[in-house]
């Protein structure tokens, strides 16, 4: 298996972690059932006691167009999809300009910008397991229980490529920081906002060490000068105990936190409080 050296403090979208070697995945005749699989590493805070990492292969970085379909490899960028559909004029994918990742992480957590999910026009997912109809997935928001590597996907093909979405989406992320950060840090409860919550707990701006919560939007956790795993973890952590304290809710990270002591339901980031 290829091996890969990947310097997580440059290659994160929050800027922090080790240099660590990755597996490369070429096929799924590769043991991969102990790894945890990355992709651009957008919505991702690497720990100190990491899993065992698996990234795919180039090989499987491709969009192709075939019967009335669009196929589009696991580890191609959302930003590459996006220029082949405003190249080619195809519809339903504008979101994807302005939404960072790798096919297979946006399909894995059902990637959006509101209502405009990549399930929404999903047809069927090719995993290392076997091929899955959308219809044999659960999937909501922020969500599947996909558990093997997703390799490729298929989309129905609708042609009209719309503009105008595309200013829609840039202004809905106007409000978010271009400081270091793994996108929203909380998914947001029924009904509610997490960014509005952390905000209501006096979380706004509050900084420890190199992070804080964005005074510009409370559910960004962002890296403002040489921040650690350590760091984002106490912010996490206060930031559900005071909401849930506050408001009986609990925050649900958004982010995959990948430390071997933070992960699984006996993590301290999932809710104490419910059996």
């Amino acid at each position: 298996m290829k091996i890969q050296s990947i310097n997580f403090s440059k290659f994160s979208s929050i800027k922090i972690g080790d240099t660590l070697d990755v597996s490369i995945l070429e096929d799924c005749s590769q043991d991969y059932k102990d790894c945890y699989i990355i992709g651009s590493c957008n919505n991702v805070l690497m720990g100190t006691q990491p899993p065992q990492l698996l990234k795919l292969s180039k090989k499987y970085d491709f969009i192709m167009i075939e019967n009335n379909t669009v196929k589009i490899g696991g580890a191609t960028p959302s930003g590459k999809i996006a220029s082949f559909c405003k190249k080619n004029n195809i519809a339903n994918f504008e979101f994807l300009s302005h939404l960072p990742g790798t096919l297979g992480g946006l399909v894995f957590m059902n990637a959006g910008l509101k209502e405009f999910e990549i399930f929404n026009n999903l047809i069927s997912i090719m995993t290392c397991s076997g091929n899955l109809q959308k219809n044999e997935t659960s999937y909501g928001y922020r969500f599947t229980d996909i558990k093997s590597p997703i390799l490729e996907a298929t989309f129905e093909l609708e042609h009209g490529f719309d503009k105008e979405k595309l200013h829609m989406f840039k202004a809905m992320r106007s409000n978010q920081p271009s400081t270091p950060s793994a996108g929203s840090c909380f998914k947001n409860p029924v009904g509610d906002y997490a960014g509005r919550l952390i905000e209501a707990v006096g979380l706004k701006g509050f900084r420890v060490g190199g992070m804080e919560f964005s005074s510009q939007h409370a559910n960004f956790l962002v890296n403002v000068e040489n921040g650690t795993f350590d760091d984002a973890i106490y912010l996490i952590q206060e930031a559900q105990k005071r909401v849930y304290k506050e408001f009986d809710i609990w925050l649900e990270c958004e982010i995959a936190v990948l430390d071997i002591r933070y992960m699984g339901k006996s993590s301290p980031l999932h809710n104490p409080y419910k059996k």
